[in-house]
């Protein structure tokens, strides 16, 4: 008895999706935009121009992470591959993948989300692109499950090769289209970091250009009551002629109760020690680095231990994970572009966080223990 084959039931969508109310509303696909450029982008970027702590932990973030090796098992392919890595332009200034991933990297540390795009003409690769994302909109597709890249000046269409398009995002929400910044909830503790560091200007202006109180006091006779105002008018007078900058020293002469002071003397600067490393503890806790690899000395013995290490290397392949899709994307599109069928293989460069004594020490005892084994080797043979 034969049994007739089924056919195959659609894809089912996702089911937990955020849907229109009303199928036929018109108004339906805004419920579906999600701008891929947020007002706390602008934030997060005067951030990283604010606080200087926080920009160069994002470069020693970029320069840690980034550091790679791709091959291929054909010669010929090899080839073209490495002079495609080292030397494809980039729109803008610069050439090479690494500049690409380096600008890639540094948008989604500070931003949440990265887009790039591999430019094609002629049916080859002619550059790559790190692209604003002020001109970029994501969309949830129709079936609630993927994204749609749209881009324009002012009105936005898809991109007509969603598969030169180059999207990642860091950490998202659950639902959300876009990622989370890095730089998520420092807004607040650099506010207070800044004030602190404001207050600390004005005083120091205060104090560095010092002002003076002088005081004339009239004694009890009537005529020199009579004549107070004459008489401080001519204090003030010479008193801000011996001040006057670029002038030549003069001595200030006077007669009767006049007093001399220093306006604000009395009153000491804060110390803002404290204040300030507790608001740059909560920064270098977001980044992930320690305090001495961005120049911050808070103990004599300060040094990175093999914890600090572990954990700042798991923040580091986390973030190779997120890179390694796009860099096989833009070798797999170049290598067919360009006739070959090899798959590239990626190498990360191993992520080496001690000092130079530190491994230096680990391949000298490398080199013994292999001495070691030859001779333990030799030993047994004889």
């Amino acid at each position: 008895m034969a049994f007739k084959k089924k056919k195959a039931a659609p894809a089912v969508p996702v089911q937990t999706a955020q849907r229109s109310a009303l199928a036929g509303d018109p108004l339906s696909p805004l419920d579906r935009f999600t701008p891929a450029a947020s007002p706390r982008f602008a934030l997060y970027e005067a951030l990283r121009e604010a606080v200087p702590l926080i920009d160069a932990a994002i470069g020693k973030l970029v320069r840690l992470t980034l550091g790679f090796e791709a091959h291929c098992t054909d010669a010929a392919a090899d080839r073209a591959l490495q002079s495609f890595i080292g030397g494809v332009p980039l729109a803008g200034c610069g050439c090479g993948v690494h500049a690409f991933l380096s600008s890639y990297l540094e948008q989604l540390l500070t931003c949440g989300t990265a887009v790039g795009e591999i430019i094609v003409q002629s049916g080859h690769v002619a550059g790559l692109y790190n692209a604003p994302l002020q001109n970029i909109e994501l969309r949830r597709a129709p079936d609630g499950f993927t994204a749609q890249v749209y881009a324009g000046s002012t009105v936005k269409a898809p991109v007509p090769y969603p598969e030169l398009v180059l999207l990642s995002a860091l950490n998202p929400a659950p639902g959300s289209l876009h990622g989370t910044s890095l730089l998520h909830g420092l807004p607040f503790v650099s506010s207070v970091l800044l004030k602190i560091f404001a207050a600390t200007g004005e005083n120091w202006e205060r104090l560095g250009n010092v002002r003076f109180a002088v005081t004339y006091k009239p004694q009890n006779d009537a005529v020199d009551r009579a004549y107070a105002k004459e008489r401080a008018m001519q204090v003030a007078k010479a008193w801000s002629d011996a001040m006057q900058p670029g002038s030549r020293a003069k001595d200030f002469v006077t007669v009767g109760d006049v007093s001399i002071r220093v306006i604000g003397a009395d009153c000491p600067i804060p110390d803002s020690t404290a204040s300030v490393r507790q608001m740059l503890e909560q920064i270098l806790a977001k980044t992930g680095l320690p305090p001495f690899l961005l120049g911050l000395s808070w103990s004599s013995t300060e040094r990175m231990s093999s914890q600090q290490a572990d954990v700042l290397t798991s923040e580091l392949e986390s973030y190779r994970a997120l890179l390694t899709p796009v860099l096989l994307q833009i070798l797999r599109t170049y290598l067919r572009l360009e006739g070959y069928a090899d798959e590239p293989q990626i190498e990360w460069n191993d992520i080496t966080l001690q000092d130079e004594v530190e491994l230096s020490r680990a391949r000298l005892y490398n080199a013994q223990a292999q001495q070691l084994l030859r001779t333990k080797a030799k030993e047994d043979q004889t």
